[in-house]
């Protein structure tokens, strides 16, 4: 696995890099945003270990430059807050996961293995163009429509939406949304998935008919035609 960790304290990105390259991966450092990107750009990574808080151009605004390139590389952000407004940020930018400093190094390589592995499974089976009702999923250029007018998603929403068609007719509980959307271990004090969900039925289903999204209450989600 090669990975880019863009981290600007010396003390934190030696201990990541020096960890992973005993794991065997091969790790490229940036200390900065800019360096950051140049790598990125000029580079193929696996997985890339982002920190907010660098110089130059933050962990955010490097993640939307990532994502608007059309580098689908997925990105695990590093941040001394965990707040539900500081994760819904990373996620809009295009993180796929949130790893709030300080952390076990076991519980980093846990997710970017999870990541690699999820990555990996999505290019092996993903389908041109998924359609249920009047809904387009084209999950090789991530767009989606209704009626044939386009819908404006971020990354992780495609994502959501993506997983719940999938698993179209099928019960999925917010676990493990956590789990194949986000790879977050589940923390019952976060209303995250929800917000996500609030924010996909308002872009996919609002103005459309036949609703996709249901809720089952107590048990999670569930993508069908009614």
């Amino acid at each position: 696995m090669k990975i880019l960790l863009v981290e600007d304290e010396e003390k934190m990105s030696s201990f990541i890099k020096k960890g992973l390259e005993e794991q065997t991966f091969e790790v490229d450092a940036a200390f900065d945003g800019e360096m950051g990107k140049r790598l990125v750009l000029a580079h193929s990574y696996d997985v890339i270990i982002l920190d907010v808080n660098i110089p130059k151009i933050n962990g955010f605004d490097l993640a939307k430059l990532i994502r608007n390139e059309g580098i689908a590389t997925p990105i695990i952000m590093l941040t001394a807050f965990g707040t539900t407004d500081d994760k819904l940020t990373g996620f809009d930018a295009g993180a796929d996961d949130y790893l709030v400093k300080p952390f076990e190094f076991r519980e980093l390589l846990a997710r970017l293995k999870a990541l690699s592995k999820r990555n990996l499974e999505l290019n092996n089976t993903a389908t041109k163009t998924l359609k249920i009702a009047n809904l387009e999923i084209n999950s090789e250029e991530k767009w989606a429509k209704r009626d044939n007018k386009k819908i404006e998603l971020t990354a992780k929403e495609f994502m959501l939406l993506e997983y719940l068609a999938k698993n179209k007719g099928k019960v999925v509980s917010r676990l493990e949304i956590a789990e194949k959307v986000w790879d977050l271990n589940f923390d019952t004090g976060t209303n995250v998935i929800d917000v996500y969900i609030n924010f996909l039925r308002k872009k996919i289903d609002k103005e459309f008919e036949p609703k996709l999204i249901h809720t089952m209450v107590g048990m999670g989600y569930v993508f069908r035609v009614d």
